[in-house]
């Protein structure tokens, strides 16, 4: 049976997030701490307890294997239960969902009216139908970051490139539900290119919804023009929430991009530093929109991902210049949306670090 939320505990909560390198088979262990939401490994070599199985509560992202051999982590102070929903994994307190959900690209059924669709648009429209059918069904209306792993993410088929098909299934999905019209409903969000293997996306969703927050030295996502594709990427630049004791930021992949288009190709110390000129525009937005909630970069938990990772030294050599040592910085390789873009920044300030034993 699939629980349901209003079973939880009434207890205020608050979310932790944290980079950890667990010990050799302590994954299993670490999902079954008290308030674990979710545990993400990126390490393609990763095997589970006993005949290999996953352990419940733990995704593995089928990147390439390069990068910090980290795990992301978040947990709650409440209460937390196990469910499933469709496809979907999930766990739940009386505040926060965390799921996560993977679909094979082939042989999926074909998309609405009958129409034949491209396999990975049909598997982006129907991963982005049942979340958001399990968030309207369990009341947690805010979704408020969402991951986005997308196999060969650069690469074409059936006409048109993966990502592009990726879209057009994902705003499908928002249109169906009633969450374009307003813009507040996009929430922030990565697209990644993983190897070989199913479409991924993880999530984070609340009882309150985020704000939107958009960056002046860039077009919207959502606005951007036909050229891009037939559908515009959905997501905002970052969203901004005041869960009461703490005031989230969740700032979306942040690329050289400039309106809309891409600077310094070829170049990735200048997309590294263009890409924190991104993130330092839109915590000042941020700033003005949240009057009384100050964000600096130096509060910020970054991921980095390297299209290159023999990039790592140059990327690292300029986040160096521009952030404390102290902030954490995870890098990964990974594909990137488009196929000029060599480096891509996301970024989460005001969850509280650490809380993992």
């Amino acid at each position: 049976m699939t629980p349901r939320a209003n079973a939880l505990p009434t207890d205020a909560g608050e979310l932790y997030y944290s980079y950890a390198r667990p010990a050799d088979g302590a994954l299993p262990s670490l999902s079954r701490q008290k308030g674990v939401l979710g545990i993400i490994t990126f390490q393609t070599g990763f095997v589970g307890e006993g005949d290999g199985a996953k352990p419940e509560g733990i995704l593995q992202i089928p990147l390439s294997g390069r990068g910090d051999d980290l795990c992301e982590l978040w947990k709650t102070t409440q209460p937390v239960l196990a469910g499933t929903f469709g496809d979907i994994t999930y766990r739940c307190s009386r505040d926060f969902l965390f799921g996560s959900i993977a679909l094979a690209v082939a042989d999926l059924p074909a998309g609405n009216h009958g129409l034949i669709h491209p396999p990975l648009q049909n598997a982006a429209e129907l991963a982005y139908q049942q979340i958001f059918s399990l968030l309207d069904r369990h009341g947690y209306p805010g979704l408020l970051r969402i991951w986005n792993f997308v196999p060969d993410i650069n690469g074409v088929s059936h006409g048109l490139e993966h990502y592009r098909q990726f879209n057009i299934g994902r705003q499908d999905a928002f249109l169906a539900h009633s969450r374009l019209p307003s813009r507040q409903n996009i929430p922030a969000a990565s697209a990644l290119g993983s190897v070989d293997g199913p479409l991924v996306v993880y999530f984070l969703a609340a009882r309150r919804n985020s704000v939107a927050v958009e960056n002046p030295r860039q077009i919207s996502a959502y606005h951007y023009p036909q050229e891009y594709g037939p559908s515009s990427p959905t997501f905002s630049r970052a969203g901004w929430v005041d869960l009461g004791q703490q005031k989230i930021l969740f700032i979306s992949g942040t690329a050289s991009i400039i309106g809309h288009q891409t600077r310094h190709g070829g170049n990735v110390a200048a997309q590294a530093r263009e890409s924190m000129a991104n993130i330092a525009a839109v915590v000042a937005e941020t700033n003005r929109v949240a009057a009384g909630s100050p964000y600096d970069l130096n509060d910020l938990s970054y991921k980095v991902y390297l299209r290159q990772f023999t990039d790592l030294p140059i990327v690292r050599a300029e986040l160096d210049r521009l952030v404390t040592p102290k902030a954490p910085i995870f890098y990964l390789q990974a594909d990137i949306c488009r196929a000029d873009l060599l480096v891509e920044i996301e970024a989460t300030a005001g969850v509280l670090r650490g809380g993992m034993a």
